[in-house]
């Protein structure tokens, strides 16, 4: 109930700042959708030039992209760490967090929320609903189960990743590291890893497991892609990933010493 409350607290907190800067809200709303909308646009002009792509159709391709944008979009509003290095290391705000009673990480993400980047999450849904019905998908009560477990299991697999690599913050003072990077290599997951070479889809699957929060669990859905029992290893994939990314950051947090230090 305590941390329920705090949460509240937040959000309210939230709802004022974006009350009294209504235009910047509706402009990082506006530029999501765009951001999405151009990836999708991508998408269309690959098959412009070939029917299928590693043996995926392009309303296949289009329903693995509203997959990937639903977890996507939940770990943008509740697991935003982007910026941590340079507001909590370089400017000493984490001194702030620590003296407090709730758990440090919890606190930074509750700081930190976009609620906005739930709108990325919807249009994901809707565009997993039109292809859907374009593919002759159906969805039992069963399936709807499976999906719930896993998106949380795709959210936990970002959640975990980028707390493991926000958790150097506390050795390095960099600005922002190498969470650039990875954040490019996560859009890879949403293409089939037949494309790229042996190392690509090691790293992509088990290392930086970005492939289950796109094609991997996206493929349980879509016949014939013989991928339906390695869809279901994602909500234990994003247990181990999430259980690494706690523990490195608490790691992190034992060794900070202050800013400065």
């Amino acid at each position: 109930m305590y941390y329920a409350g705090l949460v509240s607290e937040y959000l309210k907190n939230y709802a004022k700042t974006r009350l009294t800067y209504r235009a910047d809200f509706w402009v990082e709303v506006i530029s999501d959708l765009l951001f999405q909308f151009t990836n999708l646009i991508f998408i269309f002009v690959v098959f412009m030039h070939t029917p299928t792509l590693a043996g995926w159709t392009r309303d296949e391709m289009v329903f693995v992209y509203g997959y990937f944008m639903i977890p996507y979009g939940i770990f943008s509003c509740f697991f935003n760490l982007w910026s941590f290095s340079e507001r909590y290391i370089v400017k000493g705000e984490m001194d702030r967090v620590l003296t407090r009673p709730a758990h440090s990480l919890f606190q930074v993400l509750l700081e930190n929320v976009d609620p906005p980047s739930l709108i990325g999450s919807m249009v994901g849904a809707l565009l997993m609903i039109l292809t859907g019905m374009n593919l002759g998908l159906s969805f039992s009560p069963l399936d709807m189960a499976v999906l719930l477990l896993l998106i949380i299991g795709s959210v936990l697999i970002y959640f975990g990743i980028y707390t493991a690599l926000t958790s150097i913050s506390f050795y390095s003072d960099a600005p922002t590291g190498i969470l650039p990077l990875v954040w490019n290599i996560q859009s890879y997951g949403r293409y089939p890893m037949t494309i790229y070479n042996r190392f690509i889809q090691v790293l992509l699957t088990w290392i930086l497991p970005f492939a289950f929060v796109g094609i991997v669990p996206a493929a349980y859905f879509v016949e014939g892609k013989g991928m339906q029992q390695m869809a279901l290893l994602t909500p234990v994939v994003g247990l181990i990933t999430f259980l690494i990314g706690i523990t490195l950051w608490n790691i992190g947090v034992k060794r900070y010493r202050g800013a400065g230090s």
